[in-house]
C-alpha cells in the first residue's frame, strides 16, 4: 500500500553508498526500532541536537578562550615525547603574527602527526582554545586541515546524538547519503499555509536542518523545526481522527438501562458514590444511550473508585441485553477485578467470568461456550480477550483499564467483537489535557478527582539511602504491629554498569532479619509463582513484599500499610505517585518512605519535594509534565503512548492545537484520501508512522 515513490526511504540503511556491515550495525544499534534495522527515513529524522560555530576565523590574539574556534598558523616546531611507550604527549606549535598555540596530541600514532602538521607549512585546525599554565593550547584539535579541507570545512556543522564506536563523520556521511534517497514529494498543507507562513517544504526543511546555516536553525521555532513539527503533528493528529472516525462512523446503538442491576450493586456497597463518581457516571450513560458510539476516557487519581463507576456502566450495558468486558493488561489485575466484581455482581445477578492465558483447556471452553451463547454477561481479560477464539453473543461495553499499556490496534481489535460497541478507557495516572489532546485528539474525558470516605491519608517521607539501618529497625516495631510492607526496587538483579539495589538482593537482607515472613514479585517470575507471593502477602502468612514495579497497577491488599521505595530519585513522579497509592486502602494509619541516593539533582530532588506535598494526582500530572517535559511522558516511559522524533509540546503546543484542527477538516471532506491533497497526506503518514491509520482506511 506505501506509495512506491516512498519506498527508497524505507530501504535498509545498511544499502546507502559507502555504509559497510560495521557502520551499519551501528545505525541499527542507535535508530533501529523493535529488533528492526534502522532504515533510510530513520536517518532522514535523527536531527541534529546542536551545532558547532566554526564560522569565526579569528587570529590566535583575538579567538575566544573555552571555545571552539578555527584558526590558522604557521607550522613551527614538533615537541616528540622522550618515551614513545609512555603517556607524554606529542606537542605542535602553530603560530600566526600575533601568537601562537601549542598542539596537544595523546595518541601513539605520532607518524600521523608529522604528516599531517609537516613543518614550515601553513594550516588550518579547529578544536577547543584553552589557557594552561598561561600559554594557549588545544587538546585534540578535531580538524586540521590544508587549503583545500577548509573549502570542505562547514561553516555550521550539525552535532548528532551518537552510539558507542560510531565516529560524527561516519554518521553525517551517512545522512548525506540518506537525503540523496528524499523523493520529489507532493504537499499535504492546505493550501497556500506554507506560503503564509513562510514555511520551506517538508524536504527544504529537512535539508535546513541537517545542514544549517545557522545555530538559529535548530531553534523549536525557526521555520524549518516548525514545518517538521507540524508536519508530524498533523499525521498524528490525522491518524487520531481516523481511528475515531472509524469506531463512531459506524452507526451506534442507544443503550438504556433499567437501573435493577446497578440500584442492587449501589445497595451491597459500604459506601456512597462521590459527586465525582456520580458525575462520570452521569456522562457515561448518557454518551450509552445517545446514536453514537461512545468513546471516552474516564481518569481518575490512585483510588478514586474508577473501578465501580465502570461495573456501573456494565450493569446498565447488561440491563439492556448487552455482554461487557473488562480488558486490563496484567494477570494479577485481572484475578483481583474477578474476585471483587464477583462478588458485588451476585448481588445484581450478573455472571461474571475470567479469561487469561493461564486458564485451564477446560475451563476456557465453559468460558468461551458461555461468551458464544450469552449465558456470560461480564467477562475480565488481559490480552486474551482479543484473539480469534473469543467470540461473543452481544458484547455491547468494552472497558480497558491502564488504557496507556495497550496499543491503538489492540483496542480497535477488541471494538470488532461487538456490534457498534461502546468504548470505556480507564486510567489511573491523570494525564494533563495538553497530553490527552496528543494522545485521544478531543475524545470526550470523565474525570474523578476526590478519593471516596474511608481512604486514609499517606504520610510521605524521604530519607538517605545511609540510613538504611534505621528504616529495617522501625520496620520491625511496625510489622511486630501487625503492619505489612511493600518494599520496592528499581532493578530485578544486581547490575554492574548501574549502581542499584537490586530486588532479589534485597530480598536476601531482609530475609536474614525478617525470615520467613517476606515474599519476592518481579516480572521475570512465572505468573504462578508470582500470584503465590502475592497470596501469601494478601493472607497475611507474609508480611513484607519486595517487588520491582510490577506492583504499580493491579494489587489491592488493604491491610498494607507501608510503602518503600529504594532508590526513589530513579522513578518519575507519576510512577511513584502509582506505588504510593498501594497503600492508604485499608483502615491503618498509612505512610511512604523515599529513600534516595544522595546528593539529589534539581529534578530529583523537585520530584520527591512534590511527592511530600502532595496526595492530588491531577498535580502531580502537571509538575511531571513541566519536569519532564512531553517527550518522556509520551515516549518509552509510558508505553503505548506516541512518541515524537521532532515535535515538542513545551514549544510547539499552538501548533498542535492547530493540527489538530487542520486534521479533522481534512477527514470531515476527504475521510479516503482520494483528493490531491488526500494521496499527499497518505504519504505524510508513512513518513511518520502512522500506517496504522492507512490500513484503516484501506479497510474500508
Amino acid at each position: 500500500m506505501r506509495p512506491a515513490d516512498l519506498n527508497p526511504l524505507f530501504a535498509a540503511a545498511s544499502a546507502l553508498r559507502g555504509i559497510g556491515p560495521k557502520t551499519g550495525a551501528l545505525l541499527d544499534r542507535l535508530l533501529g526500532r523493535k529488533g528492526q534495522p534502522a532504515r533510510v527515513i530513520d536517518l532522514l529524522l535523527h536531527l541534529p541536537h546542536a551545532t558547532i560555530d566554526r564560522r569565526a576565523r579569528p587570529k590566535i590574539r583575538d579567538a575566544a578562550r573555552d571555545a571552539v574556534v578555527v584558526i590558522e598558523g604557521r607550522v613551527t616546531a614538533h615537541h616528540p615525547p622522550g618515551n614513545t611507550r609512555g603517556r607524554a604527549p606529542y606537542k605542535v606549535l602553530i603560530e600566526d603574527d600575533t601568537g601562537d598555540v601549542t598542539l596537544v596530541f595523546f595518541l601513539n600514532n605520532f607518524a600521523w602527526v608529522e604528516k599531517a602538521l609537516p613543518i614550515g607549512t601553513t594550516r588550518w585546525v579547529s578544536g577547543k582554545l584553552e589557557s594552561w599554565d598561561g600559554h594557549l593550547q588545544m587538546v585534540h584539535p578535531d580538524r586540521v586541515m590544508d587549503e583545500e579541507g577548509l573549502k570542505a570545512l562547514p561553516a555550521v556543522e550539525p552535532i548528532y546524538g551518537l552510539t558507542d564506536g560510531l565516529y560524527p563523520r561516519i554518521l553525517t556521511k551517512a545522512v548525506e547519503a540518506a537525503v540523496g534517497r528524499m523523493p520529489d514529494l507532493p504537499e499535504w498543507l492546505e493550501p497556500n499555509r506554507a506560503i503564509l507562513l513562510g514555511w520551506p517544504s517538508f524536504a527544504d526543511a529537512l535539508l535546513a536542518v541537517h545542514y544549517p546555516t545557522s545555530p538559529s536553525v535548530l531553534d523549536p521555532q525557526s521555520q524549518p523545526m516548525q514545518r517538521l513539527a507540524y508536519d508530524e503533528l498533523l499525521a498524528s493528529q490525522f491518524a487520531l481522527a481516523t481511528v475515531r472516525g472509524r469506531m463512531r462512523d459506524n452507526n451506534g446503538r442507544p443503550t438504556i438501562g433499567t437501573g435493577v442491576a446497578s440500584d442492587r450493586i449501589l445497595a451491597a456497597l459500604p459506601f456512597r458514590l462521590t459527586a465525582g463518581q456520580e458525575e462520570a457516571l452521569a456522562e457515561i450513560r448518557a454518551d450509552m444511550a445517545g446514536p453514537k458510539r461512545m468513546l471516552r476516557l474516564l481518569q481518575g487519581d490512585v483510588g478514586s473508585g474508577k473501578t465501580i463507576v465502570a461495573l456501573l456502566a456494565m450493569a446498565t450495558a447488561i440491563e439492556a441485553g448487552h455482554q461487557t468486558a473488562l480488558m486490563v493488561p496484567t494477570e494479577i489485575l485481572a484475578r483481583q477485578h474477578f474476585e471483587r466484581l464477583t462478588t458485588l455482581g451476585a448481588h445484581a445477578g450478573i455472571t461474571v467470568a475470567l479469561l487469561t492465558g493461564r486458564d485451564k483447556a477446560s475451563e476456557r471452553a465453559k468460558t468461551l461456550e458461555g461468551l458464544a451463547n450469552g449465558a456470560i454477561a461480564l467477562v475480565i481479560g488481559t490480552h486474551a480477550l482479543f484473539q480469534d477464539s473469543v467470540v461473543f453473543q452481544d458484547l455491547g461495553l468494552i472497558v480497558v483499564d491502564e488504557q496507556h499499556r495497550f496499543g491503538v490496534a489492540q483496542r480497535l481489535a477488541l471494538t470488532e467483537k461487538g456490534r457498534s460497541a461502546d468504548m470505556l478507557l480507564m486510567t489511573a495516572t491523570p494525564i494533563p489535557r495538553t497530553l490527552v489532546m496528543t494522545v485521544f485528539g478531543d475524545m470526550d474525558v470523565s474525570a474523578v478527582r476526590e478519593k471516596p470516605a474511608g481512604r486514609q491519608p499517606i504520610e510521605t517521607r524521604a530519607a538517605p539511602i545511609e540510613r538504611l539501618s534505621e528504616v529495617v529497625t522501625a520496620m520491625q516495631r511496625s510489622i511486630e504491629e501487625g503492619a505489612r510492607v511493600y518494599w520496592v526496587c528499581p532493578l530485578v538483579t544486581e547490575s554492574e554498569e548501574v549502581d542499584l539495589v537490586a530486588a532479589e538482593e534485597r530480598f536476601e537482607t531482609l530475609c536474614q532479619v525478617f525470615g520467613d515472613k517476606v515474599r519476592l514479585v518481579h516480572g521475570q517470575m512465572k505468573p504462578a509463582e508470582r500470584d503465590a507471593a502475592v497470596a501469601d502477602f494478601a493472607s497475611g502468612e507474609a508480611r513484607i513484599l519486595v517487588a520491582t514495579t510490577v506492583i504499580e497497577v493491579g494489587i489491592d491488599v488493604p491491610e498494607a500499610s507501608i510503602m518503600v521505595i529504594e532508590h526513589a530519585e530513579r522513578f518519575g513522579l507519576a510512577q511513584l505517585h502509582q506505588l504510593r497509592g498501594r497503600v492508604g486502602r485499608g483502615q491503618a494509619r498509612s505512610s511512604c518512605l523515599l529513600l534516595y541516593k544522595a546528593p539529589l539533582g534539581e529534578t530529583s530532588g523537585a520530584r520527591i519535594m512534590t511527592m511530600r506535598e502532595t496526595e492530588d494526582g491531577f498535580r502531580i500530572a502537571e509538575e511531571d509534565l513541566r519536569l519532564r517535559g512531553e517527550g518522556e511522558l509520551i515516549g518509552t516511559r509510558q508505553s503505548g503512548l506516541p512518541s515524537f522524533r521532532v515535535a515538542n509540546l513545551d514549544h510547539h503546543a499552538k501548533l498542535l492545537t492547530e493540527a489538530r484542527q487542520d486534521a479533522a477538516d481534512l477527514y470531515a471532506t476527504d475521510p479516503s484520501l482520494k483528493t490531491p491533497r488526500g494521496e499527499a497526506m497518505r504519504r505524510l503518514l508513512y513518513l511518520f508512522e502512522r500506517d496504522a491509520a492507512v490500513r484503516l482506511i484501506e479497510a474500508g
